[in-house]
């Protein structure tokens, strides 16, 4: 009986630190910003897909921009893999910048080389 009350604790718990990370509080979600550049990294990984550009303003200083996505799996079924995107693609970002104003973003639109990849299946 003691064993099968700590189980059911234990299991009980353990859906509180995973609801945890998927919180958007680190990001500004009353502001969408869009960034255009070119990819210098794609990270096909779990728990999140991570997408590096750098972006050229006008005056010609490079600032590079980290973009965070859904799971692998997630985007998988949405026609996404490890080679979407490659170095050099044209790759342009939209979504929620980071509250501390970091060149990071939860992407929540994502256009390679004038192409919008999808981040749902479509239906």
């Amino acid at each position: 009986m003691k064993i099968r009350t700590m189980f059911l604790v234990l299991a009980a718990a353990a859906p509180i630190p995973l609801l945890a990370h998927h919180s958007a509080a680190a990001y500004n979600v009353k502001e969408l910003v869009t960034v255009t550049g070119a990819a210098t990294d794609f990270r096909f990984v779990n728990p999140h897909v991570l997408i590096t550009i750098d972006v050229k303003d006008a005056s010609g200083v490079v600032t590079t921009w980290q973009g965070e996505l859904t799971s692998p799996n997630h985007l998988v079924r949405a026609g996404w893999n490890a080679h979407s995107i490659k170095p050099g693609d044209t790759v342009t970002l939209s979504g929620n910048r980071a509250q501390s104003g970091a060149p990071a973003l939860r992407i929540t639109k994502t256009v390679v080389n004038g192409q919008e990849l999808k981040t749902e299946m479509e239906k």
